[in-house]
């Protein structure tokens, strides 16, 4: 083993104790248990409504062709700009009745990325509002001292796993975290929607 390799290997063992003894790998830990929970209620409960009572598959289709794409892509935006209040889940089940399945999850993806970068101005536009900065330093104390700690892997693991990418966004702006590898460690949303639509479309069939 050479010198660069003996480098690198020396600065992953420092990061891997960094994160276990800050706590990074618990909180990852204990935020997938609270959103694998919900996830899987959510799956069970899509199946059984669509074999007692709804069929999804003719519910996406009737909206496809009831409501303009545009509307919907501009309802996802905003949702996912302001704290992601509606599930991505629903609109990639929307988006697999699309004439172009691929295509308008591929929209979904980017305008999710998107209203992350919103998120992230929207945390930096924030503190400029007294009354308003007081609420988020008590809702968002928790994440804006994870981000601060764990900077990038948090926007990372909000991109990738059931954690709202938003609000992870919003933190990272509040503390002014940098633009540049902001946009870098977003770029795992795309992977996100990729694994998801997967699992989506083959349910919505």
């Amino acid at each position: 083993m050479d010198k660069t390799e003996k480098k690198k290997e020396s600065g992953l063992k420092r990061m891997h104790k960094y994160y276990s003894l800050t706590g990074f790998y618990n909180f990852v830990g204990h935020s997938l248990k609270k959103s694998i929970i919900p996830i899987l209620l959510f799956i069970g409960v899509l199946f059984l409504v669509d074999w007692l009572l709804l069929d999804f598959s003719a519910f996406f289709t009737h909206v496809t062709e009831t409501y303009p794409p545009l509307s919907v892509l501009l309802v996802f935006f905003a949702s996912e700009t302001l704290l992601g209040l509606i599930p991505p889940e629903i609109f990639i089940a929307w988006s697999s009745k699309m004439s172009d399945p691929v295509l308008y999850l591929s929209f979904l993806a980017g305008l999710s990325y998107l209203g992350g970068i919103g998120s992230y101005f929207i945390g930096k536009w924030i503190l400029q509002i007294p009354s308003v900065y007081e609420y988020v330093e008590v809702k968002m104390k928790k994440h804006l001292k994870n981000v601060r700690k764990w900077g990038g892997f948090l926007i990372v693991v909000g991109a990738l796993l059931p954690i709202p990418f938003s609000i992870t966004s919003m933190a990272a702006g509040t503390i002014n975290y940098k633009f540049g590898n902001y946009l870098m460690f977003g770029l795992l949303r795309f992977a996100r929607f990729a694994i998801y639509g997967i699992a989506i479309f083959s349910l919505m069939q």
